[in-house]
């Protein structure tokens, strides 16, 4: 049996017998989730990839500790989840829907003989973009229960352990978000409705113009070998998503960057104390 094969129960008992290749193949197993729930909270990758390295030097330096009371993965997504609450944003967060909404519609969109050239990998780095953007609406409790619950598929049980929250709490909380992001969605996104006037190929010829999207530089859709819905292996079927919904669980899982990742696993040898 490969590393790659073996549970993380069989890793942390080997990485607390000295072996490192088992540390780094556990902290490679989990970089993709937390780097992913923090690039969802925050919607900037340098704020993703520092809660990730915050994330694993408190894994590695506590993983002595870990009582086995619940699942590594619970207790490891217990400690993202604290990072994320914790973390001061470096440009501010706070912003209503109207004003996400009205900043959005205030990009004018250019006739079709005067719009740049565009593609479907721009038009799907401001779908992501756009939608990222609209979490930040929501405060913070109700955005880490939409993302873990909506967007990465953690079912109510965990998800509430997690929060520390009771299930029923938790329920009602991920109610309140999605009823919150679907009728703002309703009322002025082109994804929902078709009616509506905001689309996103158009507006991408329109954040183009106005030098507002790069197509050669992505933020939300570098990477796209899999699903953000498909970081979290559960056993619990997520319930059946609603067309807005689906547009949240469909953004591509994005990589962490690879210095990021070597900063981490070199501080296996710096703060993991071999027995």
């Amino acid at each position: 049996m490969t590393l790659i094969q073996r549970s993380d129960t069989e890793l942390i008992d080997a990485a607390l017998g000295g072996d490192r290749r088992s540390l780094s193949t556990l902290i490679e197993r989990y970089t993709p989730f937390v780097f992913n729930l923090a690039l969802k909270m925050f919607a900037r990758r340098s704020e993703a990839e520092d809660i990730t390295q915050a994330v694993f030097t408190v894994v590695i330096t506590s993983l002595r500790t870990f009582r086995r009371e619940s699942a590594f993965s619970t207790w490891l997504y217990r400690i993202a989840v604290n990072q994320c609450l914790s973390t001061v944003r470096k440009s501010g967060e706070a912003v209503s829907f109207e004003t996400f909404f009205d900043e959005v519609a205030r990009v004018a969109v250019p006739p079709e003989d005067e719009a740049p050239l565009i593609d479907e990998a721009t038009v799907e780095e401001l779908r992501v973009r756009c939608t990222s953007g609209m979490l930040l609406c929501l405060d913070r409790d109700q955005r880490i229960t939409f993302i873990l619950g909506a967007m990465l598929g953690v079912g109510d049980s965990v998800a509430a352990e997690v929060l520390g929250i009771s299930r029923a709490n938790f329920r009602v909380r991920l109610h309140r978000a999605r009823s919150d992001l679907e009728s703002w969605m309703k009322a002025r996104c082109g994804l929902v409705d078709a009616n509506n006037p905001c689309s996103c190929p158009k507006k991408a010829r329109g954040y183009l113009k106005a030098g507002l999207l790069d197509s050669n530089s992505r933020t939300f859709t570098r990477e796209r070998s899999e699903r953000v819905d498909s970081l979290v292996r559960t056993d619990t079927a997520a319930a059946a998503a609603s067309l807005y919904e689906q547009h949240f669980r469909s953004h591509p899982a994005q990589a962490c960057d690879g210095d990021t990742v070597r900063l981490i696993l070199g501080r296996v040898a710096s703060s993991f104390e071999l027995s």
